[in-house]
């Protein structure tokens, strides 16, 4: 499923950004309260430089988001 990136994490006053729910990139499990800027890469993915792109996801049915690809 495609959705913009605001849909997975939400932008943080200090400039961080953080997963709204359990987030999975590649092997890497991110949950709500961790946060990150441009520059930290999870699998080798720098998911910050992302912000306003599109997602591709697939939700597991424990409520994990599991990115598989950006746009």
């Amino acid at each position: 499923m495609r959705v913009p990136f605001d849909d997975v994490f939400q932008a943080n006053q200090n400039g961080s950004y953080s997963p709204k729910a359990k987030v999975k990139i590649g092997g890497v499990m991110m949950t709500p309260g961790v946060a990150f800027t441009r520059g930290v890469s999870f699998s080798g993915v720098d998911i910050a430089k992302y912000a306003g792109h599109d997602l591709e996801i697939d939700k597991q049915p424990d409520g994990t988001i599991e990115i598989t690809k950006v746009y």
